[in-house]
C-alpha cells in the first residue's frame, strides 16, 4: 500500500515540479516564454488520457504487471527528460512520462478501496490525499532547490530513486495474476479514440487559447471544434455500448456526482494556486526558483501534520462538514491575496499560505469518503479513473482560466490607472521630476534623456502595479470556486463512516 502511494506521490509531484524552474529550462532547451508551459502541460495530457484507461488496460495486462511496468516506464521517460535539447523532444518525453506515470495515482486509490477493510479505509484514504496535496505544494520547492544548486536536468533525475524502491515492493507484494488478452477484442476502441483525441484537443485549446486570443485564431476554433466533436460522440458511445470505456452512469449517483463536480472544482483551485503563486513571484517579484520553492513549501510542510489527523475528525463529526470546512478555509485562504501591492511578496504571503494548507488538509480525505460512499467494490476503479481524471481536468481547466485572467484583468486596471496618470495632474508632473532629478544625479547628464528614463520608470510601475492587480483578482476567482465547491459537497448525502456513526 505504501508502495503504491509513494508512485501516486511522485506522479503528482511531476505535475508541478517544472513549475518554479520553467524559466531555466526554456533556457536551457532554447524555447521562448511562451511555449515553455507546454513542459507542464504535455505531462497533464498523458496523465488525463491514461487514468480513465487504467482500469481496463490493468485488467488486460493483470493488475501487477501493468503497474510494475509503468512505474519502470516513468521512470525511464523521467531520465530521458533530462537528456532532451529542444522543445518538441521535451514536451513528446514530458507527455510519455505522464501517460506512464498517470496509472499510479488511480491504482493507488484502487487498492485503498479494495484492498483495506473498511475501518482501514480513512487511514487509507488521507495517506492519498497527502499524495494529492503535498505533492503539487512541494513540487516547486524541490524542483527550486535542485535547479539553483545542481542545474535544472536534475529535477527528472528525482524519480529514479524513489520509484526503483516502489517496484522493488511492488514485486514483492503484489499477487500473481493471469493475463486476459481476449479483452483487447471487447475493448471500448471508439471511446478510447474519441476520448483521447477529444481530451487532447481541449487541453491544447486551453493551453493556447490565452496565447491566440481564443477564438480570434482560426487553429483555436478548429481545434475547439474537434474538442466538441471528439467529447460528445465519447459521452454518447460511453452511455449507450454494453461495455464502456468509462462508466459514466456513476455520476447519476448522488454522492459520486455531486462529489465529482467538487473534486473537479478542488482540482482548479489546487493546481491553480500551485501555477498563480509561482508565476506571481517570479513575474511581479523577480524571485528565483529557489525561492520560490521556499514560499510555497509553507503550504505543503503544515500538512504533513495534519493530514494523519483528519480520519480520527471523521470518526466524531459529519463527513461532510469536515469537507465544507476545509473548502470554506482553503477560500478564506485566497481571499486573504486579494488587495495584493506591489510590496507584497514572501512575508505576506506567510500567513495566507498556511491557512491555505489548513483548508487543504480538511478537503481531501473527507471528499473522497463522501465521494465514494456509495460505490461498490467491484466499481472502485472506475469510480477511481473517474474522479481522479476530473481532478486533473479541472486542473488543466484552472490553469488556463487563470492564466487568461491575469492577462485581461491586467489590460483592464493598465488601463484604469492609466486614465489617471496624465501629465495634466500636477502629482504626476512632480513624480516625473523627482524621478529625473534621480536619473540626472544617477548618471544620466542629458536632462532630456533623463526625463525620457523617468517617464519610462513611470510606465513600468503602472504596468507592475497593473500586473498585481491582476493576480489579486485571480484569487478572487479560486476563492469564489471553492465556494461553489462547498455547496456541490453540500448536496450530497450523509455518509457511514468507517469505525463511527452514520455521517
Amino acid at each position: 500500500m505504501l508502495a503504491a502511494m509513494i508512485g501516486s506521490f511522485m506522479a503528482i509531484l511531476n505535475i508541478q515540479i517544472t513549475n518554479a524552474s520553467l524559466l531555466n529550462i526554456e533556457g536551457g532547451i532554447g524555447t521562448g516564454a511562451d511555449n515553455g508551459s507546454w513542459i507542464s502541460t504535455s505531462y497533464l495530457i498523458g496523465e488525463i488520457i491514461v487514468i480513465p484507461l487504467t482500469d481496463y488496460l490493468s485488467r488486460v495486462f493483470s493488475f501487477r504487471r501493468y503497474m510494475l511496468a509503468s512505474a519502470s516506464l516513468f521512470a525511464a521517460f523521467s531520465v530521458a527528460c533530462a537528456f532532451t535539447h529542444d522543445l518538441p523532444s521535451m514536451i513528446a518525453m514530458r507527455g510519455l512520462q505522464g501517460f506512464a506515470g498517470g496509472v499510479l495515482i488511480p491504482m493507488a486509490f484502487t487498492l485503498v478501496l479494495t484492498k483495506l477493510p473498511k475501518p482501514q479505509q480513512p487511514v487509507g484514504l488521507a495517506i492519498f490525499a497527502l499524495s494529492v496535496t503535498f505533492a503539487p505544494a512541494i513540487g516547486p520547492t524541490i524542483g527550486g532547490y535542485l535547479t539553483e544548486t545542481y542545474g535544472w536536468r536534475t529535477i527528472f533525475f528525482v524519480n529514479v530513486i524513489p520509484t526503483a524502491v516502489m517496484v522493488a515492493a511492488l514485486y514483492l507484494t503484489l499477487e500473481k495474476q493471469k493475463m486476459q488478452l481476449g479483452l483487447l477484442k471487447e475493448g471500448d476502441w471508439a471511446g478510447i479514440f474519441t476520448m483521447a483525441i477529444g481530451l487532447s484537443a481541449l487541453q491544447a485549446v486551453l493551453e493556447e487559447g490565452n496565447k491566440d486570443d481564443w477564438f480570434s485564431s482560426p487553429f483555436i476554433v478548429k481545434l475547439a471544434v474537434i474538442a466538441a466533436v471528439s467529447l460528445t460522440l465519447f459521452v454518447t458511445i460511453e452511455l449507450t455500448i454494453e461495455k464502456p470505456l468509462i462508466r459514466l452512469r456513476l455520476l447519476a449517483q448522488r454522492n459520486f456526482g455531486f462529489g465529482t463536480l467538487a473534486m473537479t472544482m478542488v482540482g482548479f483551485a489546487l493546481f491553480g494556486s500551485v501555477y498563480i503563486l509561482p508565476a506571481y513571484l517570479g513575474q511581479a517579484q523577480g524571485y528565483n526558483a529557489e525561492q520560490i520553492g521556499n514560499v510555497l513549501a509553507w503550504t505543503g510542510l503544515p500538512q504533513l501534520v495534519l493530514i494523519p489527523l483528519i480520519p480520527k475528525l471523521m470518526q466524531r463529526f459529519d463527513t461532510r462538514y469536515i469537507a465544507i470546512t476545509g473548502l470554506l478555509i482553503f477560500a478564506y485562504s485566497c481571499f486573504m491575496n486579494t488587495a495584493m501591492s506591489p510590496d507584497y511578496a514572501g512575508d505576506q504571503l506567510w500567513i495566507p499560505n498556511i491557512v491555505r494548507a489548513v483548508g487543504q488538509a480538511m478537503v481531501l480525505t473527507p471528499l473522497t469518503s463522501v465521494l465514494t460512499g456509495g460505490i461498490a467494490p467491484q466499481d472502485a476503479a472506475a469510480a477511481s479513473g473517474i474522479s481522479n481524471m476530473f481532478r486533473n481536468l479541472g486542473g488543466a481547466i484552472g490553469t488556463a482560466t487563470l492564466a487568461t485572467i491575469i492577462t485581461k484583468r491586467e489590460q483592464f486596471h493598465s488601463n484604469i490607472i492609466g486614465q489617471s496618470v496624465t501629465l495634466g495632474r500636477e502629482e504626476v508632473r512632480s513624480r516625473i521630476a523627482q524621478m529625473t532629478d534621480y536619473f540626472i544625479a544617477h548618471g544620466v547628464p542629458d536632462p532630456h534623456a533623463a526625463r525620457e528614463q523617468a517617464i519610462i520608470a513611470l510606465g513600468k510601475t503602472v504596468k507592475r502595479q497593473a500586473l498585481v492587480m491582476g493576480y489579486s483578482d485571480t484569487f478572487a476567482v479560486i476563492g469564489a470556486v471553492l465556494v461553489l465547491a462547498a455547496i456541490a459537497v453540500l448536496l450530497t448525502r450523509r455518509v457511514k463512516a468507517a469505525g463511527g456513526p452514520a455521517h
